[in-house]
């Protein structure tokens, strides 16, 4: 017969320093949570209040006298909706086409047998140090043709070197060469041991390069600012500019009607910006693990 017996749970004492340090944690991430929760409460209390609260500063937490006219200026003007759709349209071309021709990059430079990866990624890495500049980089997109084309936004920058070596770093401490000289040894070419074998393997990667990659795309502006013309090429982000500039530029009228505009001008800069970051505000809580995930993966082997 079993005799059973309870040890008594011993609490470890904390001293006075240990709480007091623990008192200064939470204060300092009490701290942290106010600078980052007031600024989007702020926003968004702005974006929904009326224009002559907003003006005179009456909104500084709640919204005050609660107007939705913000939101119908922007959502009255055609080329919004345009914008989405090319914003939406960049994100999942450009995403796709930036996923694949770094995996195709930074697989082969993770292999020991790739002849010449040591000066491949130095030149890969010399990028980031240094760059042709805009004006020279603006010759050769409207040398290929590519000027007020969406391949604009999809072409010039579909690699960034810092997804390339980490990419690099989880094939080389995911994928052995074992593995790849094993299917060699079975008949399997290089094409197919990286569909069947790389591939399933490495969709954690995957998937941090598809988020990263898809954010990055989606607040892009500066490329469409330079090399497109055409508004109905336009994504959203610059959709969203012109919008705030035509309602800066008062011209000649009436005293009244200039202080009316000036109010909407500050108002619709609030509601923009909610409008602009709400798709990345909905999906950043779900994909956090990823980004983090990403982050320590080129800490894991050189």
């Amino acid at each position: 017969m079993a005799i059973s017996s309870t040890v008594p749970k011993r609490k470890i004492r904390e001293s006075a320093g240990d709480r007091i340090f623990v008192f200064a944690i939470y204060v300092i991430l009490s701290l942290v949570l106010v600078a980052v929760l007031y600024p989007l409460i702020y926003i968004v209390s702005s974006s929904i209040s009326s224009p002559s609260a907003v003006v005179s500063g009456k909104v500084w937490l709640w919204p005050v006298d609660i107007s939705f006219r913000g939101f119908q200026t922007i959502f009255k003007t055609p080329l919004i909706m345009t914008g989405y759709g090319n914003s939406l349209f960049y994100m999942a071309v450009g995403t796709l086409i930036s996923v694949t021709l770094t995996v195709m990059l930074a697989y082969p430079l993770s292999r020991k047998t790739f002849f010449g990866r040591k000066g491949i990624l130095m030149l890969v890495m010399f990028t980031m140090l240094f760059g042709g500049g805009l004006i020279p980089t603006y010759l050769v997109v409207k040398e290929l043709g590519m000027i007020d084309s969406r391949l604009a936004l999809l072409i010039p920058n579909a690699i960034w070197v810092w997804q390339v070596i980490i990419a690099r770093s989880f094939f080389q401490s995911t994928i052995p060469d074992e593995l790849a000289e094993a299917s060699e040894i079975d008949g399997c070419s290089d094409w197919r041991f990286l569909g069947s074998v790389v591939l399933p393997l490495s969709k954690p990667i995957i998937a941090v390069l598809v988020l990263m990659y898809a954010v990055g795309q989606w607040n892009a502006y500066f490329d469409a600012l330079i090399y497109l013309k055409s508004d109905k090429l336009f994504p959203l982000q610059l959709v969203l500019r012109s919008i705030i500039i035509q309602n800066n530029s008062a011209g000649a009228m009436d005293i009244s009607i200039q202080v009316q505009r000036a109010q909407l001008a500050e108002l619709l800069k609030y509601s923009l910006i909610v409008v602009a970051t709400l798709p990345v505000l909905i999906i950043y809580p779900f994909v956090q693990r990823y980004f983090v995930q990403g982050m320590l993966v080129g800490s894991i082997k050189g």
